[in-house]
């Protein structure tokens, strides 16, 4: 897992409540389980015009022109401002996947539904949750700020704005020290492979009925 520990990056605002896992990845696109390819349609019943199936050229379907996504100024976003439950829904680990493979490294936003917000973290996605005030204004500066752009320090736990208003996060310490080392689960788990390995020889030499 990519290490977190500060980004800065061109902002995309989300205006919409309660964007569930089905709107970030459709349920057809759910068969693979690679962890990488589905950022051509990650939000594909709202990026194009007509309906999508795994499989499609992505490139030659009709986009629609007011999905904020497709607009010219917010192409190479890195962070995703959203508003209140989102990754609400099923509990489909694709939809962190579809937005990383979009090139979002964080999401910003009011709440986050629980098991989107563990799944992310599981994959080096950083959600960080802001009261309602710090997200409506972010949503203003993203709006009438062409270019708008944040500044994320993960071990200092604050999102940082162009004027140099920083506003700090909460994040649970294990988390954070996970993100920031990239460590995800099996990762973590490697840490103590010499200890496995350990067992595992002692395991053969005091069972040895077992590996007859």
């Amino acid at each position: 897992m990519e290490k977190f520990e500060k980004h800065e990056g061109l902002v995309a605002p989300l205006d919409r409540s309660n964007v569930d896992t089905d709107a970030i990845i459709p349920k057809q696109f759910l068969k693979s389980i690679k962890r990488s390819g589905f950022g051509p349609n990650a939000f594909d019943e709202w990026r194009y015009l007509d309906h999508g199936e795994p499989g499609m050229d992505n490139s030659v379907r009709p986009r629609n022109p007011d999905f904020v996504l497709n607009q010219e100024r917010y192409q190479g976003a890195s962070i995703l401002l959203v508003r209140v439950n989102f990754g609400c829904g099923s509990s489909r680990e694709h939809a962190p996947w579809a937005l990383q493979d979009c090139g979002f490294r964080a999401l910003i936003g009011e709440s986050f539904a629980d098991i989107f917000f563990n799944n992310c973290y599981k994959n080096g996605v950083l959600p960080i949750v802001l009261p309602k005030a710090e997200i409506d204004a972010l949503f203003g500066l993203t709006e009438y700020s062409p270019g708008f752009r944040l500044t994320i320090d993960l071990p200092a736990q604050l999102v940082v704005r162009p004027d140099g208003h920083k506003i700090p996060f909460q994040i649970d310490p294990f988390r954070k020290e996970s993100l920031v080392n990239g460590w995800d689960e099996i990762g973590l788990t490697l840490r103590h492979a010499e200890k496995i390995r350990e067992f595992e020889e002692r395991r053969k030499r005091e069972h040895a009925w077992l590996f007859a």
